[in-house]
């Protein structure tokens, strides 16, 4: 079967956006069609990734920016061979939470490493894929820390980051959407979860429909 017969789907947007919950909204909108839905997450998305996810956000001491790179680089190259590559070649629909461009925003901008290198290092790692659609959830990077804080949860150590940083981030994710405008859907995370899923559906719905969905 060729390798693509499914559809990859990610979220991206600074911490805080609301990327977890128009996930949801869409895994549920899906599997009500009766499609077969992967969900999973950067990093931590396999047995791997997990004990990577701790290095990166919860290990005591800092993490040298190159090293940082790498090893999200090194999450995503077997996160796709082993789990995003395999379900969509059996046809199945995968969304991820976050891919490539979260490292390209947070390691390239955030931690003031070249983009074009760090883009470079993501796409070799997974052998040139990229999301059908990367859905891109836009928040003022003030309004997204005042969301993480409601939470309760105890921040991991890319959230405890100044704002400066997301800042840098989000403007990268808006120059990362305006280069490709075909993959990308830009949605204003300001306003609820019901009107965002809302500008989010025709976009799936097209996107559907040229794959015979």
């Amino acid at each position: 079967m060729p390798e693509n017969q499914g559809l990859f789907i990610s979220f991206e947007g600074i911490d805080g956006v609301g990327k977890s919950t128009q996930a949801d909204l869409m895994e549920s909108y899906l599997a009500d069609r009766g499609l077969e839905v992967v969900r999973t997450l950067e990093p931590g998305g396999t047995e791997l990734g997990v004990e990577i996810r701790h290095l990166l956000l919860h290990r005591k001491g800092e993490v040298s920016v190159r090293s940082e790179a790498l090893l999200y680089a090194a999450d995503r190259a077997h996160h796709v061979a082993s789990k995003i590559r395999p379900a969509l070649a059996k046809g199945q629909i995968v969304i991820s939470d976050r891919f490539l461009d979260s490292s390209v925003a947070y390691q390239g901008a955030g931690r003031q490493l070249d983009l074009t290198e760090v883009r470079d290092l993501s796409l070799w790692a997974v052998d040139n894929l990229l999301p059908d659609l990367t859905v891109l959830l836009d928040l003022d990077a003030e309004a997204a820390s005042i969301r993480r804080g409601q939470t309760g949860a105890e921040p991991d150590r890319l959230e405890r980051e100044k704002i400066s940083f997301f800042e840098a981030a989000r403007d990268t994710y808006k120059q990362l959407a305006a280069a490709e405008p075909k993959r990308f859907h830009l949605v204003d995370a300001s306003q609820d979860p019901d009107s965002i899923w809302k500008q989010i559906q025709p976009r799936l719905e097209t996107l559907l429909e040229s794959k015979g969905l």
